[in-house]
């Protein structure tokens, strides 16, 4: 107890090992308000406020933006945060969860759909993290997107614990210098005429923010217990779903709201150049230091893709072909993952703020049913109760394809296709009612409520018993990693 206690103070002091293999009880640690800090910090961050862009680059005035915003919030960071649960009571990544709804196979499709997840939100991330140090450095944008890449891979190299320290002492670094930053901001932008006061409702551009930014919620739900899956199984689910929902939503409506606020007072400013001009308005300098600062946020945010684009990479490759989760393969699929998405950093034009929009939205029609499954399946149907070395049999009790998730996720994915509007495709539905996008509240419903209809038949008591026989194997073998049962993957160095 008192290495383990120590070890929770302490800075990281080595390379993460685990990857996709089960942690085991004794090697369990961390607190769970650490939880907080790293959604805070991985949401506090530029990219979220290019969110906030969004609303009023369509028309909408500020107060119906920051009603929007708040709302999508709410309700978007509902579901991410519960996810956050499984980590303590399964000790594995959250997309090779999907093995029991989706079956071993099965899974690849929410696997694939993850991966490009991943990849995609850090072609984002490492642009804006490029233009933010160019900003400062009056380096070539390029080369500072190779620059931040470079930072995030080292972070994501070093794992988990290191990303968890950067996270905590990079959000006290954030809250002093963006709170002074806001206040100042609220003194000294400007807002146009038509942006003050509460001004007029629009229907449509209205649920475009509000889906935006539950969107971007919702795309963290792949991947929020790969972050909680070391903290001791003896957590409350309450405490771990509270600390992830406020971490995640203070951070995200600070930002969200701090970026309509910025670009109401300045139509034409893009996110980087936002922020310089806010901060200067408060004393000259001041938005270099901002800047300079966020860089910490947008570093450790591509840094938590890498790290689950990896673990998910390896999980597909584990479905294709078995691994041993050994440090090797994981700095190989963590450097594939980090050149996928600085190369498309590097050839994704600069302008993107509405492809910005276009890829949040048709992610959120992706992993809506998805996680209505995974979280049915978790609270209401399996109760948090698993065979993990089923988990990682293909011929074991949760089978090769999963036909209860697999129906519900394609039926639900129909359901919602009426309802569709983005640039590419408007759905029947959506035209019909000005173009306002209604399909995440369909997709939610339709997939939970078929999954849970679907597994009313389903015998769990040969399940049940394995359980209990992996739960026994894997915390009763105390100690090399090899000893480990053979129908889990075994860490080796």
């Amino acid at each position: 107890m008192r290495e383990t206690a120590a070890l929770d103070e302490a800075a990281p002091q080595a390379i993460e090992r685990h990857s996709i293999d089960y942690i085991p009880q004794r090697e369990r640690h961390g607190k769970v308000r650490d939880q907080f800090t790293l959604w805070f910090l991985g949401n506090a961050e530029l990219a979220t406020l290019a969110v906030g862009l969004i609303g009023i680059s369509l028309g909408l005035s500020l107060f119906w933006a920051l009603v929007a915003i708040v709302l999508g919030e709410i309700f978007g960071t509902f579901f991410m945060a519960f996810h956050s649960v499984q980590g303590p009571r399964m000790g594995i990544p959250q997309m090779l969860q999907s093995r029991p709804q989706f079956g071993y196979y099965g899974a690849l499709i929410p696997q694939a759909i993850g991966v490009f997840l991943y990849v995609g939100f850090n072609v984002f991330n490492t642009i804006i993290a490029g233009q933010a140090f160019s900003t400062v450095t009056h380096i070539n944008v390029q080369v500072s997107i190779l620059v931040m890449a470079a930072a995030a891979l080292v972070l994501a190299l070093g794992g988990y614990d290191w990303i968890h320290f950067v996270q905590k002492w990079g959000t006290y670094i954030f809250l002093a210098v963006f709170g002074v930053f806001t206040i100042g901001v609220l003194f000294t932008v400007k807002l146009p005429p038509a942006q003050q006061g509460i001004g007029s409702f629009q229907l449509t551009p209205f649920l475009v923010v509000l889906g935006v930014v539950a969107a971007y919620q919702l795309t963290q739900a792949p991947y929020v217990s790969d972050y909680s899956r070391y903290l001791p199984k003896s957590v409350t689910a309450r405490a771990t779903f509270l600390w992830t929902y406020f971490g995640s939503a203070i951070g995200s409506i600070w930002m969200i709201a701090l970026g309509a606020l910025l670009l109401a007072g300045n139509p034409t400013a893009q996110t980087v150049d936002a922020v310089a001009a806010g901060g200067n308005a408060i004393f000259n300098g001041f938005g270099t230091i901002a800047l300079t600062v966020a860089w910490i946020g947008l570093v450790s945010v591509t840094a938590l893709n890498i790290y689950c684009g990896s673990l998910t990479s390896l999980a597909i490759a584990d479905a294709i072909r078995p691994i041993k989760p050994n440090l090797s393969a994981r700095v190989v699929s963590l450097v594939v993952i980090a050149v996928l998405g600085t190369a498309g950093a590097l050839l994704l034009p600069q302008n993107f703020l509405s492809s910005y929009s276009n890829f949040l939205t048709l992610l959120l029609y992706f992993l809506i049913p998805w996680t209505a499954i995974n979280l049915v399946d978790f609270y209401f149907v399996r109760h948090g109760s698993y065979a993990i070395t089923e988990i990682f049999n293909p011929a074991g009790t949760y089978g090769r394809w999963g036909w209860r998730g697999l129906a519900a996720y394609f039926i639900a994915f129909a359901a919602m296709v009426p309802f569709f509007s983005v640039a590419l495709f408007t759905g029947p539905i959506a035209k019909a009612i000005g173009g306002a996008d209604l399909s995440m509240f369909i997709g939610l419903p339709v997939a939970a409520g078929l999954y849970y209809l679907f597994s009313r038949n389903l015998d769990q008591r040969e399940e049940q018993r394995l359980a209990a026989e992996s739960e026994a194997k894997l915390e009763g073998t105390a100690a090399p990693a090899a000893a480990m049962p053979a129908a889990i993957p075994t860490q080796t160095t």
